[in-house]
């Protein structure tokens, strides 16, 4: 990834809407008294996130998985139950698992898959909270080109020199090496493209993970489009780089998905029980 330095949150809120009138104040990401607050939060985030994916209509069977760390103890995940369907997903349906594959919250199966990557990408990854990854139409499509995402559009800069390629598929991931080579992929980017396979993005917080996960799929939507119709032509390095310091942050990540959160919240309002 490149050097350059991450825009503030304030600068990111200039960048997009001008200076803010005395008065006038937009949403930041919460802070919390206690674990236990945090961890509801948390919960109730991801449940949202399971449903968001399921409109999106990003769910194959049971593949697909998104997680969070627990605020106490950070060696353990909250997943989504095997075999459970992303629109029916509650906060009270996820488990708890740590990352030796032990049960901690929960009355149902872990898919051995989502324990494998999560484990160990949360392993490799200590600067991230959340992770994100379904086998999404165009997605998948793209991922067996074998190649990275191209600087073609705005949204897709958010990505430029900012996301890992893993090429070595080898069926269904059951096996903690392979995890760790997925997490030695995924480096201190936000996303990786898995050969064969799909997507997988991280953030530090379940709206990034998601929202990088949304906007790439769509990402690679455009460019399978591009590259059927015609040639596609780049966006210039310096100009891919300053669009990826607009939206390529944490807090883009997090700000951009807040409409989606509004939406899903109201419309789906059973996801916090």
């Amino acid at each position: 990834m490149s050097e350059a330095t991450p825009p503030t949150m304030s600068q990111v809120i200039s960048a997009a809407v001008g200076p803010v009138p005395e008065g006038v104040s937009l949403p930041t990401p919460p802070s919390f008294d206690s674990a236990e607050e945090e961890r509801r939060y948390r919960k109730a985030q991801l449940a949202a996130g399971f449903r968001l994916f399921g409109k999106f209509g990003f769910s194959e069977g049971v593949a697909g998985h998104i997680t969070v760390r627990d605020p106490e103890t950070p060696d353990a995940f909250w997943v989504n139950p095997f075999g459970m369907s992303f629109s029916r997903i509650r906060a009270s349906d996820l488990i708890l698992v740590d990352h030796a594959g032990n049960l901690l919250h929960g009355e149902r199966p872990v898919n051995r898959a989502a324990f494998v990557i999560h484990s160990e990408v949360h392993k490799a990854r200590p600067d991230v909270l959340a992770a994100a990854h379904s086998h999404s139409l165009h997605g998948k499509a793209f991922s067996s080109l074998g190649i990275p995402l191209d600087p073609i559009t705005q949204d897709a800069c958010a990505f430029f020199e900012d996301h890992g390629l893993y090429s070595d598929y080898q069926g269904v991931v059951d096996d903690a090496e392979e995890g760790k080579r997925i997490g030695a992929a995924l480096a201190s980017y936000k996303a990786v493209i898995l050969q064969n396979h799909g997507l997988l993005t991280v953030g530090r917080s379940v709206a990034e993970a998601v929202w990088w996960f949304v906007t790439m799929e769509r990402s690679c939507q455009a460019q399978l489009l591009a590259m059927a119709a015609g040639t596609p032509r780049l966006i210039d390095r310096d100009t891919a780089l300053h669009t990826r310091s607009q939206i390529g942050g944490h807090f883009a990540g997090w700000f951009q998905a807040q409409p989606l959160w509004e939406q899903i919240t109201a419309s789906d309002p059973d996801l916090f029980d």
